[in-house]
């Protein structure tokens, strides 16, 4: 039995769906607002405690303020002509302390409501029975009694002072209290005007990170309609660069890389174009002997297989240049070892008189000392430039192969491998063109080779970190030289050492 695979639900596949569809620049936007709100929230917050903490401190201190303020009271009475008692303490309390606007006074005497001071008053203290009781209930002959309760006028905040005279048996309470709602009320329309203020901010910071961001999203923009338009044919569209920021470097990386794209498109279609030119010869060779084959004439037969191994041979050859090229960029290309550069001159020398013996070959000098290449690579890459140099110089003109260790125009000493014709030379318009691959002389279409020799010689040169020089006078030859940068010679114990 085979389980069933299950399928996530369609809700979730469009909330997927729906989660791609945000924009960056709306998921920055709702990021930027979302860490200012929860900025302004707290600082909102904050500000709205401190606020009514100190308006709570006010109301204790102005309620701590009746106590010092009855005592006074108290011993003005008794220091006057009439007798004081509680009642007259109380009476005079309700004169001289004149509540504030949210402050309410009542004077009790024997726990009996009796004195209201004249004047209108926010709330009436006796105007609630269950707040008196709690008021009697609380209250102490000796000390002040501080509390807040709820009542039908709103949460009151109060204190309750007992009065006493010497003498007079009475008990009096002075009673002031505080509408908390009132005095808050303030505090919580100073938040609401301030949560006005920072929805206004919220929605200012909105507009303005929405355009901000969408001038710093803007060269990506410019990249995905840059990456539309352009196609494996054509990669001529380049994102526009200003400023200096980290998105605009990005901008300016990426047009680098479409420049690398294009050459390499570039280089690619030339090479298939080459390719095809240079294939197309051999094949029609071939195929046009095949089709005027006589299969009944083994000399027919015979001829034109060595035709068609020969143009064979040819191709493979190409195909193996080819390859060597595209191998050319691995990092492992060359393997540098110590290398004596007068042995290799000599082992060059004897063995570019092989490719044509009837030529006058002369070593006309060898530098001496120990150099880290590739002998393998190097000596393919000489022995090419001896090859094109017996092919293309005048026929019977001597050729010299040389080496040196000389200073080079960007400093240092550069070991230089070098072949010297005495051909008819080079024209200036073609001396660029020479090391390209499939690039020859008009004059040698007809000649010998695919055209990638030079390529190759430059291509070895280069993954040693050098290059390759030609120097040439119409009528009175070519030289060529393999220069390899400094920084590569070995002292005789070292190379010693690497042998073993």
């Amino acid at each position: 039995m085979t389980a069933r695979r299950e399928t996530p639900p369609r809700t979730t596949t469009r909330r997927r769906r729906k989660r791609r569809s945000v924009s960056v620049r709306t998921r920055i936007l709702l990021a930027i607002l979302a860490i200012t709100a929860v900025g302004l929230a707290g600082s909102g917050a904050a500000s709205y405690l401190v606020q009514r903490e100190r308006a709570l401190a006010t109301v204790d201190a102005q309620l701590s303020r009746s106590v010092p303020e009855l005592r006074a009271i108290a011993v003005e009475q008794a220091s006057g002509q009439t007798p004081a008692s509680v009642s007259t303490v109380l009476r005079a309390a309700m004169v001289q302390l004149v509540p504030s606007a949210d402050e309410s006074v009542l004077g009790f005497v024997d726990y009996v409501p009796a004195f209201v001071p004249g004047g209108r008053l926010p709330f009436h203290i006796e105007s609630d029975p269950a707040l008196v009781k709690r008021i009697v209930s609380e209250a102490s002959a000796t000390n002040v009694v501080r509390g807040t309760s709820k009542s039908s006028a709103g949460t009151l905040r109060y204190v309750i002072v007992p009065v006493t005279v010497a003498g007079d048996p009475q008990l009096g309470l002075f009673v002031a209290a505080f509408d908390l709602d009132a005095v808050l009320g303030g505090v919580a329309q100073s938040f609401r005007s301030y949560l006005v203020v920072a929805l206004i901010a919220l929605a200012l910071i909105g507009l303005v990170a929405w355009f901000v961001a969408g001038r710093l999203l803007r060269p990506i923009g410019l990249l995905r309609d840059a990456a539309t338009a352009n196609s494996g044919a054509d990669l001529f569209v380049r994102i526009p660069v200003s400023g200096h920021d980290d998105v605009s470097e990005l901008a300016v990386a990426i047009n680098g890389m479409f420049d690398r794209l294009e050459n390499a498109f570039t280089s690619q279609r030339r090479l298939i174009d080459d390719v095809r030119h240079e294939l197309k010869t051999p094949i029609t060779i071939i195929r046009g002997n095949l089709e005027l084959l006589d299969t009944g004439n083994a000399a027919d037969i015979e001829a034109t297989r060595a035709v068609a191994l020969d143009e064979l041979e040819r191709m493979n050859g190409l195909v193996s240049e080819l390859s060597l090229l595209a191998e050319s960029d691995a990092p492992d290309f060359v393997e540098l070892a110590p290398v004596d550069v007068a042995a290799l001159t000599a082992t060059v020398a004897v063995k570019a008189r092989a490719l044509d013996p009837d030529r006058a070959w002369s070593v006309a000098a060898g530098a001496e000392g120990t150099w880290l290449l590739d002998e393998g690579r190097i000596t393919q890459a000489w022995l090419q430039l001896a090859d094109n140099a017996a092919k293309y110089s005048t026929k019977g003109a001597p050729i010299l192969i040389g080496s040196d260790i000389a200073a080079h125009a960007g400093g240092g000493r550069w070991l230089q491998l070098w072949v010297q014709d005495g051909g008819p030379g080079i024209p200036a318009s073609a001396r660029t063109r020479i090391f390209e691959r499939f690039g020859r002389l008009e004059s040698s279409r007809g000649a010998e080779g695919s055209g990638l020799g030079l390529a190759i010689v430059l291509a070895i040169a280069e993954a040693h970190a050098g290059t390759v020089v030609l120097s040439s006078e119409p009528g009175h030859g070519s030289t060529f030289t393999i220069q390899l940068p400094p920084g590569r010679p070995v002292a005789a114990s070292e190379s010693n050492r690497e042998r073993l």
